[in-house]
C-alpha cells in the first residue's frame, strides 16, 4: 500500500507527464503554420541538376516521392494558400540527414532569392534547438512560393517544417536556448552527481543511470546544434547519426540502471533477461539506424519504435512488480522514471510535430530527461540521508550498549569489565614516566548480616549510598568501579607514599561516616581497603592480585582498616605470598604517625 506522502509524488509527477504533454500538443500562434508534407509538392532530380532548372521542372501534389536518396528531391508550397504574413517569413527546418539543403524564394514579380546549407557548413542558418532558419529578404514584390531542394535526403518521413515571421523565429530561437540550456546543465549536474555518488557508494546502477544521463546530455548538445559553436564541421549528416546512435545507446543504459537497482532475489531470472535482452537489441540497432542512408531508414525507424514501447512495457512491470515486494529503491526508481517513460512512449504514439517552440518531440525528451536525472537524484540523496540517519541511530545505539555493558546497572559504576577499559591506559606504557598508579580494593564489612537483618532492598540503598559518595572521587586521574556483590575498587594515579596512605584512609573514614539511618537505624556501616601502587608499566590482573591480598590481610586485621602492600614491578611483579597475610599485621616503623587503622604489609 502507498503512503500519503507517496500518492501525493505520484500524483504530482503524472501532472507535469501531462502538462509536458500538452504543451507538446498546444497549437502554434496564428501567425505560424506548422507545414505538413502534404502541402508541398514535389519532384526528383539527379544532383548535377544545377538550380536555375526550378522553373523548368513539374511538380507532382499528390503521393509520395521515391528513389530521391541518391538525387535531389524538391519541395514547393505555395505560400497563397497558407495563412502566413507573406511579407515578414522564415522558413524554419528541424535538420534531418542530408549533403545540401537549399531554400528559393519566389516573388509575385518573379524573382527567386536562393539560400543555401550543407553538411558541415550551416553558416549563420543554424539555431538552438536543432533548426535551420532561412528568412526571405524583404522586398516590395510580395512572396508567393517557397522551395526546398535536399541533396541526398536520407528520408522525407523525418523532415520537420514550420513557416513563420522573422520576429517569432528570433522569440522562439531565444526560448528554446535558454531552455535547452538549463535542461543540459541539469544534466550535466546529473552525470557528475550520479558518477560520484556510484563512485562513493559502489552502487551499479548509479553508474548505468550516469551513463544514460552522459548519453542523453551528448545527444541533447549534438541535437540542439550548441556544439557548432566550436564545431561547425559537426552540422548535419555527421551530427544526426551520432545522435541516433545516443539516444539508442541512452535507453540501452536506462534499461540496464532500471534492472540492475532491483535486487535479482525480487525478480524471476526470465523476466530480467528478457528486459535486459529488449535494452541491448535496441542498442544494437542503433548502430545500423545511425549509418544507412537508404530507404531501409524508415524500416529500422520503425522497428525501433516497437523495441522502445515493448522495452517500456518490460521496464514498468519489472518496477512495478519489485515495488508491490516492497523494495524501496525499484519505488523511487519507478517514480522518477515514469515522466520520461511517459513521454518515450507519448512521442512514440503521437507525432508532436513542431510544437515547443518547434522542438518538438526531442525538447519534450530532453526536458522529461533532465526531471527525471534530478528527481532521482533528489530521491537517492534522501535516501541516503535516510540510511545515514539509522547509521547513526545504530552507532549511538551500540556506544550506549557498549557503554551500558561497562556499567554496573545498580551503582552505575564501572563494574569490572568497564573499569578494565578505564584503566589500562592508567597502567599502561602511554602513561608518563614514573607516574604512580594505585589500587584501592574497598569491601564492605560484614554486608552479608546487613542483608539478613534488613533484606536485600536495604542492602541495595546501602550499597547506592556508598556508590554516590565513591563517585565524587571520579575524574581523568580517578576511576571508580563496582566489582561485584559489596566490593568497590578505586584506581588513581599520581599520588603514592604517605599521600596515598592518607587518600586512602580518607576514603575509609568517609566512607563509614555515610548516614544509612533511612534503611537501617543506627546499625554502622563500615569498610576495609587494600591498597597497593606500582610506577612502572604493569597489567590489571598484577595490580589486583596485591590489593586483593592486601584487602585480605584488612579482613583478617579487624576490618574498618586500611592495609597498604608494597610492590616494586619492573617488568615483573612481585611475588605474593604462598600464605595470607597474619591478622596482627605491623606498623611501618617508618611510618608510625600513621592512625593506628592504616597498616603496611610486604
Amino acid at each position: 500500500m502507498l503512503g500519503v506522502n507517496e500518492y501525493r509524488v505520484v500524483v504530482m509527477r503524472l501532472i507535469i507527464a501531462l502538462i509536458a504533454m500538452a504543451g507538446a500538443l498546444w497549437p502554434p500562434p496564428a501567425t505560424a503554420e506548422s507545414v505538413a508534407f502534404d502541402a508541398f509538392c514535389h519532384a526528383v532530380t539527379g544532383t548535377a541538376t544545377p538550380d536555375s532548372a526550378l522553373p523548368r521542372l513539374t511538380f507532382a501534389c499528390r503521393g509520395a516521392p521515391s528513389a530521391y536518396q541518391q538525387g535531389s528531391l524538391w519541395l514547393r508550397t505555395d505560400l497563397r494558400d497558407l495563412s502566413v504574413d507573406r511579407t515578414d517569413v522564415a522558413l524554419m527546418v528541424r535538420q534531418s540527414r542530408f549533403d545540401r539543403l537549399a531554400v528559393a524564394f519566389t516573388y509575385a514579380d518573379g524573382h527567386v532569392v536562393w539560400q543555401q546549407v550543407a553538411s558541415g557548413a550551416f553558416g549563420a542558418h543554424w539555431r538552438v534547438g536543432g533548426q535551420i532558419a532561412f528568412e526571405a529578404p524583404v522586398r516590395d514584390a510580395s512572396l508567393v512560393a517557397a522551395t526546398m531542394r535536399l541533396d541526398r535526403v536520407a528520408s522525407h518521413n523525418l523532415l520537420r517544417i514550420r513557416i513563420i515571421t522573422g520576429a517569432e523565429s528570433a522569440t522562439q530561437s531565444a526560448i528554446l536556448a535558454a531552455l535547452t540550456g538549463a535542461a543540459l546543465m541539469l544534466l550535466l549536474v546529473g552525470v557528475v552527481y550520479n558518477m560520484s555518488l556510484a563512485i562513493a557508494v559502489r552502487r551499479q546502477f548509479l553508474l548505468w543511470h550516469g551513463l544514460w544521463a552522459a548519453c542523453v546530455l551528448t545527444w541533447g548538445t549534438l541535437w540542439s546544434q550548441l556544439e557548432l559553436i566550436v564545431l561547425p564541421g559537426l552540422a548535419g549528416t555527421t551530427a544526426a547519426r551520432i545522435c541516433t546512435f545516443l539516444a539508442c545507446a541512452a535507453i540501452t543504459a536506462a534499461t540496464v540502471s532500471a534492472v540492475t537497482s532491483i535486487e535479482r532475489s525480487l525478480l524471476p531470472r526470465w523476466a530480467t533477461t528478457a528486459t535486459l535482452a529488449l535494452g541491448i537489441a535496441i542498442g544494437v540497432l542503433g548502430i545500423p539506424t545511425a549509418i544507412v542512408r537508404g530507404a531501409a531508414i524508415d524500416g529500422l525507424g520503425q522497428m525501433l519504435d516497437l523495441l522502445v514501447l515493448a522495452d517500456l512495457a518490460a521496464v514498468a512491470l519489472l518496477l512495478g512488480w519489485a515495488w508491490r515486494r516492497g523494495c524501496t529503491v525499484a519505488r523511487d526508481v519507478a517514480l522518477a522514471w515514469s515522466v520520461p517513460m511517459a513521454a518515450l512512449g507519448f512521442i512514440q504514439i503521437v507525432d508532436v510535430g513542431g510544437a515547443l517552440w518547434g522542438g518538438g518531440s526531442q525538447m519534450l525528451v530532453l526536458f522529461a530527461a533532465a526531471l527525471q536525472t534530478m528527481w532521482l537524484a533528489i530521491a537517492i540523496t534522501r535516501r541516503i540521508a535516510l540510511l545515514r540517519v539509522e547509521r547513526d541511530r545504530a552507532r549511538a545505539a551500540e556506544k550506549r550498549a557498549s557503554a551500558l555493558a561497562g556499567r554496573d546497572p545498580l551503582t552505575n559504576l564501572y563494574n569490572r569489565r568497564g573499569f578494565i577499559a578505564r584503566t589500562t591506559p592508567l597502567l599502561g606504557a602511554e602513561r608518563p614516566a614514573e607516574v604512580p598508579v594505585a589500587l584501592l580494593l574497598i569491601d564492605v564489612d560484614r554486608f552479608k548480616s546487613v542483608n539478613d537483618a534488613y533484606g536485600h532492598e536495604a542492602g541495595d540503598i546501602v550499597l547506592c549510598n556508598i556508590a554516590r559518595r565513591l563517585q565524587r572521587w571520579e575524574s581523568v586521574s580517578c576511576a571508580v568501579a563496582r566489582l561485584g556483590g559489596e566490593e568497590f575498587a578505586l584506581a588513581i594515579t599520581g599520588i603514592d607514599g604517605f599521600a596515598l596512605v592518607r587518600f586512602a584512609d580518607s576514603v575509609r573514614q568517609e566512607l563509614g561516616a555515610i548516614d544509612h539511618g533511612a534503611v537501617i537505624g543506627e546499625r554502622p556501616v563500615t569498610v576495609s581497603v587494600g591498597v597497593t601502587q606500582a610506577r612502572d608499566p604493569c597489567s590489571f590482573q598484577q595490580l589486583y592480585r596485591h590489593a586483593d591480598a592486601a584487602l585480605y590481610a584488612a579482613k583478617q586485621g579487624g576490618r574498618d582498616r586500611v592495609v597498604v602492600r608494597d610492590i616494586a614491578i619492573a617488568g615483573k611483579a612481585s611475588p605474593v605470598p604462598a600464605e595470607p597475610p597474619s591478622t596482627n599485621a605491623r606498623i611501618d616503623p617508618a611510618r608510625d604517625d600513621l592512625p593506628s587503622r592504616v597498616s603496611r604489609i610486604t
